[in-house]
């Protein structure tokens, strides 16, 4: 467990969460869910974690593995077409993580959505982090778009409003 790593997550306070992602944000990137969900049968769902703290912090928890537990605890993966996908930023790591269903996965594999975080933490590196995440969603939803193009039959299983821990 690196030092730096812990006092990053210590010292890293919601207030500049809070900063970053406004209510207006957060609206903003729940209508580009919406939006985009018009356009492809998947399900999309955008979480941003401040920091750890507790547990996941003191077992030196990696980004991808605390992204695995959200993807499940929000049960992204219980969706009728097996095409959930989640975006998940650590800020204080100003790490992006995409977990895909098994359906979608396995269809786009792990170098595209790999591609689509790194280009989302270089808007993150600039400090733009509104346009980085819209930037990651039309990503994934182009990718969405491909293989569960919409249907007049398709709901919305999953809430489309993002989530802050």
């Amino acid at each position: 467990m690196g030092i730096k790593r812990i006092g990053r997550h210590l010292l890293h306070h919601h207030w500049k969460l809070k900063r970053i992602f406004t209510p207006d944000v957060l609206a903003r990137i729940e209508q580009a869910i919406k939006d985009s969900e018009r356009t492809h049968a998947g399900q999309l769902r955008f979480v941003v974690e401040g920091a750890l703290d507790g547990p996941p912090l003191w077992r030196n928890q990696l980004p991808r593995e605390r992204a695995l537990d959200v993807f499940s605890n929000l049960r992204i993966w219980d969706t009728a077409h097996n095409n959930g996908v989640l975006i998940y930023l650590l800020l204080a790591d100003r790490d992006v993580e995409i977990i895909a269903d098994r359906g979608i996965h396995a269809k786009v594999g792990a170098a595209r959505w790999e591609a689509i975080c790194q280009a989302m933490e270089a808007e993150f590196r600039q400090g733009r982090f509104e346009q980085g995440v819209m930037q990651g969603i039309a990503a994934v939803s182009g990718e969405l778009a491909k293989y569960y193009p919409p249907h007049a039959s398709d709901i919305n299983e999953l809430p489309d409003a993002p989530v802050v821990l």
